[in-house]
């Protein structure tokens, strides 16, 4: 059975940082394609980042520069490293496997986590 479970999501001030883990289990981890996907309160789902084989790592303009996707294959866990944390990145984050793991620019999901609350706030 596949599982994916988020933590590391809080309450932090505007400028802050947060760590976001995804523990996964039920799959072939070090082969597959991850992605971060949130959605904001109100409104759809928006793709955050994803890491592909090889450590390819690909994010969206939003948090372009501020946000940092990684993978330890041995734990079977991918991060995302979260700074300059703002209002707008208020929301619930989910990490899901890519259903096209050689396709960066496709983005559909096989299985998801049940997310994380992300609020930045002051």
């Amino acid at each position: 059975e596949v599982q994916l479970v988020e933590s590391g999501g809080g309450l932090v001030q505007p400028g802050g940082s947060l760590k976001l883990s995804c523990a996964a289990s039920g799959f072939t981890f070090s082969s597959s394609a991850m992605s971060w996907v949130r959605q904001a309160p109100g409104k759809g789902l928006e793709w955050v980042s994803g890491i592909y084989s090889g450590g390819r790592t690909y994010y969206g303009d939003p948090v372009l520069g501020r946000f940092t996707i990684s993978r330890d294959n041995a734990k079977n866990t991918v991060y995302l490293q979260m700074n300059s944390l703002k209002p707008g990145d208020t929301g619930d984050y989910y990490c899901a496997i890519e259903k096209y793991a050689n396709d960066p620019g496709r983005h559909e999901y096989t299985h998801w986590g049940q997310g994380t609350q992300v609020t930045v706030s002051s």
